[in-house]
C-alpha cells in the first residue's frame, strides 16, 4: 500500500485540518471531526441548518460541501466508518438554532442509526430537526425494497436543493419536504473498474480480473451486483442509464445529470461518459438541462463512475441554480442542443494544387502508402510498449492515426509524388499530435516542395527529397546523429542512400541499402544516452532501450522496400 498518509488513526483529522486551513469560510469543531461555518449567525437568528456526513473517504463529500446555500456543517467518520451519536449531535448542537436542523443521511444501517439516535437527543434538548433518508442506489431493485436501497452520489444533488431551501428562510418543515421530494426522485448507478485500499486494512478490498468490470458497487469498497466483462464506455453508460430511467417516472421531462468520478477516473474519461450520457438520454426522449461532471462522492481511489439522474421543475432548478460557497460544489451547467461548433475562419485547405489526372506513379504511389500504413497498424503495440519505457507510450497510438490519415487520402492526393506528399503532410498534420506530427509534416512538405512539377523522379531525385526532408527535421528540431531521435535512423539511411548511389547501385538497391542502415542506426540507439526528447529526463535509465522514433522510422522505411520490392 502507497499512500500519503502519516497514521492510519489521524488520517481523517489531518486531511480536515488541510481542508480547513486552505479554505477561508470554514472552521473545525473543537474535539470532534465536524467541519461548519465559520461564519455562523448567532444561534437566535440562524435559518435551518442543513447537516450531513458519514464515513470519511468520500472526499469532497462531506465536508467539501460546507458553505453558505450548501451545508452548514458535516460529521466524518473514519473511512467508510459512521461518526458516533456524540459527534453528529455536537454537530447539530454547533450549527442548528431554534429553527432546527435538517439531517440528510445516506441509507447505510450505520448511519441511520447514529444520526437517528443523535437526532432523538437533540429533540429531547429542545432542537427541532427532522431527517430525509437518500436510498438513490438502482441497482439494488430487484433485491431489496426500495427503502433499504444505499444512499450514494445522488445524495449531493439533494444537499445543494436542501442547502438552497435553508438559505431562502424556510421553514425546517419546507426544507425537508423538498429535500423529500428530491431524495425520492433521483435515481444513481456505478461501475467499478477496480478495487479500493482502506488505509487501516492495507489490502483492496476485493479483487477484479483484467478484463472485468463490476456493476453496482456501492462506496464503501463493497462488491457490486453483477460482475461483467469489460466495455466501451458508450455501452457501459447505457447499461447504467437502462437502469435508472426505467424509474423516472412516465411524463418526465427535464432531467440533472450528475456524472461522478469514483476517485481514480481522470477527467479525460468522465468527459467521455458525460458526452454519451447526454447523448443517451435525449435519445430516450429526455431533456437534459444541468449537467456536472467531476469527483463528487468517491470511494479512495477506486476506478469507476456513477451516474445520477434527477428530475426537475422550475422549483427544484432554481435551488440547483441557487449560489454557494461550498468549495466543492461548482456552478450549474446550463444544457442546450447538441455540441456546439464553429467553423474556422478562412478557406479549407486543399492538396489538389496539381496534376488534374493520375500520373505514371498513381498505382505504386497509392499501394506502397497503403502497404506502409498497414505496416505501422500492426506495429501500434510493439511501438507503443517501446515508447512506454523511454517515453510517455503514445508513440504507437500517434503512428497507427497517422496510418489511418494515409487510407483516407483522396484519390487525388496520389496524382503525381509532389502532390502526394504535400497531401500526406497535410495529413500528418492533423493526425499526429505531440512532436511526432510536426516533425513528418515540415519533413514531407519539405520533400514535396523538392519534387514539384516532378511526374517521374530519377533515384538521385527521390534522395534529394529525402535529404531535404531529414533537413527539415533537424531545423525544426534542433537534433543531430547521436542526439537517440528519429534523426539518427534518417541520418543513417540518407548517408547510407547516397553512398550507394555513387557507386552505381539501381534505384531499388539503393534504397535497400537505406531501410538497411535505418534498421541498424535504431538498433544503436539503445545504446546512447538521450539528449533530446523525453527520454532525456529519463538520462541514463533510458540507455538500453531503443528509441522508438528511430524504430518507427526503420519499420516504415522496411515497408516501402519491401512493397516495391514486391512489384
Amino acid at each position: 500500500m502507497k499512500k500519503l498518509i502519516n497514521d492510519p488513526r489521524h488520517i481523517v483529522r489531518e486531511a480536515l485540518e488541510g481542508l480547513v486551513a486552505s479554505t477561508g469560510h470554514l472552521a473545525l469543531v473543537e474535539g470532534e471531526n465536524i467541519v461548519v461555518q465559520r461564519e455562523l449567525a448567532d444561534p437566535q437568528m440562524r435559518r435551518v441548518a442543513v447537516i450531513s456526513g458519514g464515513g470519511s473517504g468520500h472526499e469532497p463529500a462531506h465536508a467539501g460541501y460546507v458553505g453558505a446555500g450548501m451545508l452548514t456543517a458535516a460529521v466524518a467518520g473514519d473511512v467508510f466508518t459512521s461518526p458516533s451519536v456524540d459527534a453528529v449531535l455536537a454537530g447539530i448542537r454547533c450549527a442548528a438554532g431554534p429553527a432546527g436542523a435538517l439531517l440528510i443521511v445516506k441509507n447505510y444501517t450505520g448511519d441511520r442509526l447514529n444520526f437517528g439516535l443523535a437526532a432523538e437527543l437533540a429533540r429531547e434538548a429542545g432542537i427541532p430537526v427532522e431527517i430525509v433518508l437518500v436510498a438513490d442506489d438502482v441497482s439494488l431493485r430487484d433485491r431489496v425494497p426500495a427503502e433499504r436501497r444505499r444512499g450514494i452520489a445522488g445524495t449531493v444533488l439533494v444537499h445543494k436543493i436542501a442547502g438552497a431551501a435553508a438559505a431562502r428562510g424556510w421553514p425546517l418543515e419546507q426544507v425537508a419536504a423538498i429535500a423529500t421530494r428530491a431524495a425520492s426522485a433521483v435515481g444513481s448507478m456505478g461501475v467499478g473498474l477496480g478495487a479500493c485500499t482502506v488505509p487501516s486494512a492495507g489490502t483492496p478490498s476485493f479483487t477484479l480480473g483484467e478484463d472485468e468490470i463490476e456493476y453496482g458497487l456501492g462506496i464503501h469498497g463493497e462488491k457490486g451486483v453483477e460482475r461483467v466483462s469489460m466495455k466501451p464506455a458508450d455501452a457501459i453508460v447505457d447499461d447504467i442509464l437502462g437502469h435508472i430511467c426505467e424509474e423516472i417516472p412516465a411524463g418526465a421531462q427535464r432531467v440533472a445529470l450528475l456524472v461522478n468520478g469514483l476517485g481514480a477516473t481522470p477527467p479525460l474519461e468522465l468527459q467521455i461518459v458525460a458526452r454519451h450520457a447526454i447523448a443517451s438520454l435525449r435519445a430516450r426522449g429526455l431533456t437534459p438541462v444541468r449537467a456536472w461532471v467531476g469527483n463528487f462522492m468517491t470511494a479512495l481511489e477506486m476506478p469507476g463512475v456513477s451516474l445520477s439522474v434527477l428530475p426537475v421543475d422550475e422549483e427544484l432548478l432554481e435551488l440547483l441554480d441557487a449560489p454557494s460557497e461550498a468549495s466543492a460544489w461548482m456552478p450549474s451547467a446550463h444544457l442546450g442542443g447538441p455540441v456546439a461548433t464553429v467553423a474556422v475562419p478562412g478557406a479549407a485547405e486543399s492538396t489538389q494544387t496539381e496534376g488534374s489526372s493520375p500520373g505514371p506513379l498513381t498505382d505504386t504511389l497509392r499501394r506502397v502508402a497503403t502497404d506502409v500504413a498497414h505496416a505501422l497498424i500492426a506495429a501500434e503495440t510493439e511501438l507503443g510498449e517501446l515508447d512506454g519505457r523511454a517515453g510517455d507510450g503514445d508513440l504507437g497510438a500517434s503512428m497507427a492515426r497517422g496510418a489511418q490519415a494515409i487510407l483516407d487520402l483522396p484519390d487525388a492526393a496520389y496524382h503525381t509524388p509532389a502532390q502526394f506528399l504535400a497531401a500526406l503532410a497535410q495529413g500528418m498534420r492533423r493526425a499526429i499530435a505531440g512532436s511526432s506530427g510536426p516533425f513528418y509534416a515540415i519533413g514531407l512538405l519539405r520533400a514535396s516542395r523538392e519534387l514539384a512539377g516532378v511526374a517521374q523522379p530519377s533515384a538521385a531525385q527521390w534522395h534529394a527529397a529525402f535529404a531535404a526532408a531529414l533537413a527539415g527535421v533537424m531545423d525544426m528540431g534542433g537534433a543531430k546523429p547521436g542526439d537517440r531521435t528519429m534523426v539518427d535512423a534518417l541520418a543513417a539511411a540518407s548517408e547510407a542512400w547516397a553512398k550507394a548511389l555513387s557507386k552505381g547501385a539501381g534505384g531499388l538497391d539503393a534504397f535497400h541499402q537505406a531501410a538497411q542502415a535505418a534498421q541498424a542506426a535504431a538498433d544503436q540507439t539503445a545504446n546512447m544516452q538521450p539528449r533530446l526528447g523525453r527520454a532525456s529526463y529519463l538520462g541514463q535509465r533510458a540507455v538500453g532501450v531503443p528509441d522508438g522514433g528511430a524504430v518507427a522510422v526503420s519499420l516504415w522505411l522496411d515497408a516501402i522496400h519491401k512493397s516495391l520490392d514486391a512489384t
